[in-house]
């Protein structure tokens, strides 16, 4: 499908509650359902992994031993001022009597979504809610509510398994800001795209004795979705005058919608020629410690984690990692529209791609000094928020046909220039793990430089791995004052390289 780019701004959901969503839990803390409208939701439509989450609940941060009195996704929701999205997508939805116009709906309401986040993250107008502006997981959650009600829904019309299929795809993509990507177009601007991720690791962690409750992981951010929400659609001049525009998008933490070429819809038809083709490319998604590693080396090697839906396509057998050319799930496949090919192959598209991030510049710029520290850094120089480190370790398969693996450049050296120059994956090796693992972070770094090759591009891209958010004063409130610290230090740090690498293009 040729996925349509809208240019109306459209507006926010009103407050017009005619039908509440209410997520219920029912056997328990692994399943949810809506609440059924008036001939409009059918509840027993079974839920998705990560909608069923909706019906989780964390033990009282007091008293472990009983739950809090509201599911964390209806605080987060509620949280976020966004309680009136649902009820008003599903009174829209039972007024809807085809296709064509559920299409219509779901698009708008998609991009009203993202739209109402991002003006809420820049603060554009009074914050609603009740967590901070910065906080990106309102949306995540508000998606999540919205796609069960699609999932559930029973319009009056025929429709088949697929176009409902389709029809939560266009909301979920129009909900990452993936169709309000709009840059100026000509030589008076230059243009950046970056890509934040969902939540993730959203099961386990510390539990309360509060039967039904589960652990604390549920409360997880994200500070690249948040970086996403903080510069999409925002200016920056640069340090020669230039205006640079910044246009941001956030990508799922499950393998099937990389698949199926959501980076490539995204990105891909801004790195065609035209007057409105990018300067920059950059992908950004959560790591760990108190440092930013500016990836060097992608691997097309996937699959060995669980994403947000359970599912991964390679995962280890009897502890020993399954090789591509037993398993082609174990390799990144891109979408026939984006060059295929149309059958596996080990060297098309190639196992490695490389960053060409400003590197040196990233460093020099010394982005942390600006930014205040959050409580608990351990970064070990105290004028800088974060380290920041030209991250070039990788491993592979030196015999595509052996599970036996060499890792180099193990450590990566902090200082820069490193003292060594770092050793390349040799000719012919086969993909393991690439500076940021084999998770989706390094398929959505992977899947942008290919771009950048296929495209023929000669433009900074690459992918910045941002500290770890998740610090937390208590086991279960949903959030604190050092949590929120820990986000906009990460968030303030981030922009400033994506500035870094604006000021770089020619």
């Amino acid at each position: 499908m040729k996925y349509p780019r809208p240019k109306s701004a459209g507006v926010g959901a009103s407050a017009l509650a005619i039908m509440a969503v209410t997520v219920l839990a029912t056997t328990g803390p692994a399943s949810a359902t809506i609440a059924r409208g008036p001939g409009c939701l059918d509840s027993g439509v079974p839920l998705s992994v990560e909608e069923n989450r909706l019906g989780f609940t964390l033990p009282d941060d007091d008293n472990p031993a009983v739950p809090q009195s509201r599911t964390f996704a209806r605080q987060m929701i509620e949280g976020g001022g966004f309680q009136d999205f649902g009820p008003a997508l599903i009174r829209d939805l039972c007024r809807t009597r085809s296709l064509k116009a559920a299409t219509a709906l779901v698009l708008r309401k998609g991009e009203d979504l993202w739209r109402d986040a991002v003006r809420r993250a820049q603060q554009r107008e009074p914050v609603a809610g009740d967590l901070p502006y910065s906080d990106d997981r309102p949306l995540y959650w508000t998606r999540l509510e919205s796609t069960a009600a699609l999932r559930q829904w029973a319009p009056k019309f025929r429709s088949s398994a697929a176009d409902r299929t389709e029809l939560i795809t266009t909301f979920d993509r129009a909900s990452r800001g993936m169709f309000d990507i709009d840059f100026p177009g000509g030589k008076g601007v230059k243009r950046v795209i970056a890509s934040g991720f969902d939540p993730y690791t959203l099961d386990g962690g510390t539990t309360g004795s509060a039967p039904g409750s589960v652990g604390n992981n549920i409360r997880h951010g994200n500070p690249s979705g948040a970086t996403a929400l903080a510069l999409d659609g925002t200016t920056y001049r640069t340090k020669s005058g230039k205006i640079t525009r910044i246009e941001a998008y956030t990508l799922p933490v499950s393998y099937p919608e990389f698949q199926r070429g959501y980076l490539e819809d995204t990105v891909g038809p801004f790195m065609r020629p035209g007057p409105k083709r990018v300067d920059a490319s950059i992908t950004v998604s959560q790591a760990g410690g108190a440092v930013f590693n500016l990836e060097q080396w992608n691997a097309r090697y996937h699959g060995v984690s669980l994403g947000n839906d359970n599912f991964r396509p390679c995962a280890a057998v009897n502890g020993v990692p399954q090789i591509a050319v037993n398993n082609n799930e174990c390799n990144a496949s891109v979408v026939e529209r984006w060059g295929g090919p149309r059958n596996f192959s080990l060297t098309e598209p190639p196992q490695w791609t490389a960053a060409t991030l400003p590197v040196a510049e990233m460093i020099k710029a010394n982005t942390g000094a600006s930014i205040p520290r959050p409580p608990g850094d351990t970064w070990p120089d105290p004028s800088v928020a974060f380290g920041v480190v030209w991250h070039t370790n990788y491993t592979q398969f030196p015999d595509c046909a052996s599970t036996v693996r060499v890792t180099r450049n193990n450590p990566p050296p902090v200082e820069y220039p490193p003292a060594t120059a770092p050793i390349p994956p040799d000719p012919g090796s086969c993909s393991y793990s690439g500076g940021g693992g084999n998770y989706l972070s390094n398929e959505s770094a992977y899947r942008n430089t290919l771009l950048r090759d296929r495209m023929g591009l000669d433009i900074p891209a690459g992918h910045i791995h941002t500290p770890d958010m998740q610090h937390f004063e208590t086991d279960f409130k949903p959030g604190d004052a050092t949590f929120d610290a820990w986000r906009l230090a990460i968030v303030g740090q981030t922009r400033n390289l994506i500035h870094v690498v604006a000021d770089t293009v020619s």
